[in-house]
């Protein structure tokens, strides 16, 4: 059932060059793509953060285009790397919806068909992710390289290329010693009201910002090379984060921050500098960007949207986008998913949680020793103090919107409570709006092939393997 997708109604077919549309340069466009792990928004300096240090972000957005609200097609590695990988829905990719998977080979993927399209593609750490891939050559994000130098070194002169530098920054575990050199101030770090405001938590986040800093350094060295061998005027120049942050109600999580993330592009000559484009965008949307601006047909299984209109200020209004997961860390007897679908517009987030009886965040007493208990929240200082100190009314808050058990349906105003902290999902002023926003949701599913559009309750997820 899952293997047989085949497309998508209305998916793009965009395939013109983007150098028909204007004069120069002769060359297809060059592509470096640069991706964090666990980089979520709004922690960058163009995007208003308090503490984040991100001069090289900063300067993308400032020579290119800065995307306020784009999100990750699932709050979780795998499947957002797949998504991005495939421009599809993770429903759309079998086993890979599922962290610690595998995405089989019978997948485009945008790497291999701008390698057809005589593209000399690359990689260096972190792309495919984290499972395994025996159908493939190697990564699905490209052949590994030591570093974006060393690619750049082996670069025929009138060959384009497409780069995926990706990063382990930042994901836990963190260095408190880089921490303490970042020179970050705890008390300029902006807490959410999901999380206990304490020191402990503050330095934690000091910790992941110092990282977030170490990935902003990474890609600036990368633009230094473009401009050093006269690249960086025919090459587009993506930065984002795979999902939000890894912090407790926040990755593995469909509220924004599990799936907001950073995003800037710059493209000389085809994105103004300066542009701030608030439109709904998806990760997914990346690979039938890349393929439409190198001029290549975008595949109709596509599900993703080209963001050249976007660029050019030309692009439709997007009422909606819809994140999802399934399966994330082995967090729950039995190896089971805790399956979400969630609709987002530009003021409404509506979730769809398919099995309400279990833990969103993993079992309380399932501990298989990596994560520990409520495996889905990622080990760390803050999850430690939130756990031993659950009783206590500070943190019992917090606790709750962490670990508790969630209803069926949510949906939040977020025009009024950006964090989703009051469900109005019960509150019958906001019923046609739930009615609206789930029959929205239902076509969507419906559109792209969604197992669980059907079998709401299907277990496929729950038994395909996992590799870690």
């Amino acid at each position: 059932m899952l293997a047989g997708i085949t497309g998508i109604t209305g998916a793009l077919t965009l395939g013109t060059p983007a150098r028909a549309a204007r004069k120069g340069p002769e060359r297809p466009v060059n592509i470096l793509f640069a991706i964090a792990d666990d980089w979520g928004y709004p922690d960058a300096g163009a995007n208003g953060s308090p503490a984040a240090r991100t001069p090289t972000f900063d300067r993308l957005a400032d020579e290119g285009a800065l995307f306020t609200r784009a999100f990750c097609a699932a709050p979780s590695c795998t499947p957002s790397r797949n998504a991005i990988l495939t421009g599809q829905a993770p429903h759309r990719l079998g086993a890979g919806a599922n962290l610690w998977s595998e995405l089989p080979a019978t997948y485009d993927v945008y790497p291999d068909l701008l390698q057809q399209a005589g593209y000399r593609v690359g990689r260096m750490r972190k792309g495919y992710g984290p499972g395994v891939f025996p159908q493939w050559p190697h990564d699905p994000a490209g052949p590994g390289f030591p570093s974006f130098g060393e690619f750049l070194d082996q670069q025929p002169e009138q060959t384009p290329f497409c780069f995926w530098l990706g990063s382990s920054d930042p994901h836990r575990p963190y260095d408190p010693e880089l921490g303490e050199q970042s020179g970050i101030d705890p008390a300029a770090v902006d807490v959410p009201p999901y999380l206990p405001d304490t020191p402990e938590v503050r330095a934690d986040i000091v910790n992941y910002l110092a990282e977030v800093q170490r990935f902003d350094r990474e890609v600036g060295d990368a633009l230094r090379l473009l401009d050093e061998r006269g690249l960086a005027g025919n090459t587009i120049v993506v930065m984002t984060g795979d999902h939000g942050w890894p912090w407790p109600r926040a990755k593995a999580n469909t509220y924004d921050a599990g799936t907001r993330v950073p995003l800037a592009i710059r493209w000389p000559g085809r994105a103004t500098p300066g542009t701030v484009i608030d439109r709904l965008t998806l990760l997914s949307d990346l690979a039938p960007t890349f393929l439409h601006a190198a001029g290549r047909p975008v595949p109709a299984a596509m599900t993703g949207q080209s963001l050249l209109p976007a660029l050019s200020g030309t692009a439709a209004p997007r009422e909606f986008v819809v994140v999802e997961r399934e399966r994330h860390a082995r967090a729950r007897e039995g190896n089971l998913a805790y399956p979400v679908r969630a609709l987002r517009t530009d003021r409404w987030l509506y979730i769809r949680n398919f099995f309400p009886e279990r833990w969103p965040a993993g079992d309380p007493d399932f501990d298989q020793g990596l994560q520990g208990v409520f495996g889905d929240i990622d080990a760390g200082p803050t999850k430690t103090q939130l756990l031993e100190n659950r009783h206590r009314p500070q943190f019992a808050r917090t606790f709750e919107l962490a670990t508790g058990k969630r209803p069926k349906e949510e949906l939040y105003d977020l025009a009024s409570d950006p964090h989703s902290l009051k469900n109005l999902a019960d509150d019958p002023r906001q019923a046609a709006v739930k009615t609206r926003l789930r029959k929205q949701l239902q076509n969507w599913m419906l559109r792209t092939d969604d197992p669980r559009v059907t079998a709401p309750r299907t277990d496929f997820w729950d038994k395909v393997e996992y590799f870690g």
